[in-house]
């Protein structure tokens, strides 16, 4: 087996975290982007990778029935928990740290170890928190914003977060090697995100004088929205009207 075979699939993050929350665009007149040329080839070059085998993979991925995804998705969140739960703890979010916990015993054991998501019915709805998050919250900068290959848009504080995180994700020890399960982790939820967002990429790239620009700030916007722990809702189209702008 190639031990890398899963890599790709990260793409699907980078653009599947642009359709969240998104808020006004002049928030984001510094674009803090001193290496966009650069950026803009790898950008390329990613794009090209989504359109060759990440769609394509994704559209397949809807003909599995919705059933058997929201349970692979269910099955999946339940793993990661404890990345979520650790960066509760570190900052110092402990009624969330209490929710994260209540869902992980919960969901493993009535949900049938994390088939299924009772907890959300009972009045303890998932959030997720990282180690980049962390970071923000403790003053660390965000860096220059960098688009690493494969990856999407990486910014420093948020690459150093995502090393740290893949540590405390369980799903990274459950291959052959770390660097497959990790690969295996993003794999899973990537094809599911980019599945269930479709429509609104293509949208966005539609809609955007500069696919590019209106990723870069649909990015960083999500992620300040996470860091103040606000709601994001990847089933909510952005506001279309404002990509025309860039």
């Amino acid at each position: 087996m190639v031990k890398s075979q899963f890599i790709p699939v990260l793409l699907a993050l980078a653009l599947t975290a642009c359709a969240g929350n998104q808020t006004t665009t002049s928030e984001f007149a510094d674009d803090n982007d001193p290496y966009e040329s650069f950026n803009r080839k790898i950008f390329a070059v990613n794009l090209a990778l989504d359109r060759s085998v990440l769609k394509p993979v994704a559209k397949s991925y809807l003909s599995v029935p919705q059933p058997v995804r929201t349970s692979v998705r269910n099955f999946r969140n339940n793993l990661i928990s404890p990345v979520t739960l650790s960066n509760d703890t570190l900052q110092g979010s402990w009624s969330r740290a209490g929710v994260t916990m209540s869902r992980l015993l919960i969901n493993s054991t009535i949900g049938v170890l994390g088939l299924f998501d009772p907890a959300t019915a009972m009045g303890l709805p998932r959030h997720t928190e990282d180690f980049g998050q962390t970071l923000a919250v403790y003053g660390v900068p965000e860096g220059a914003y960098m688009y690493v290959p494969l990856l999407g848009p990486g910014p420093p504080r948020d690459m150093a977060g995502l090393i740290v995180d893949t540590a405390f994700n369980p799903i990274t020890y459950m291959g052959d090697n770390r660097l497959e399960g990790a690969a295996l982790s993003f794999a899973v939820g990537g094809v599911d995100s980019r599945a269930n967002n479709l429509d609104v990429i293509d949208e966005i790239e539609r809609s955007s004088v500069d696919f590019y620009a209106s990723v870069r700030s649909l990015y960083r916007q999500n992620r300040e929205s996470e860091i103040a722990n606000g709601e994001t809702n990847l089933d909510d189209l952005p506001d279309l009207e404002d990509l025309d702008n860039f």
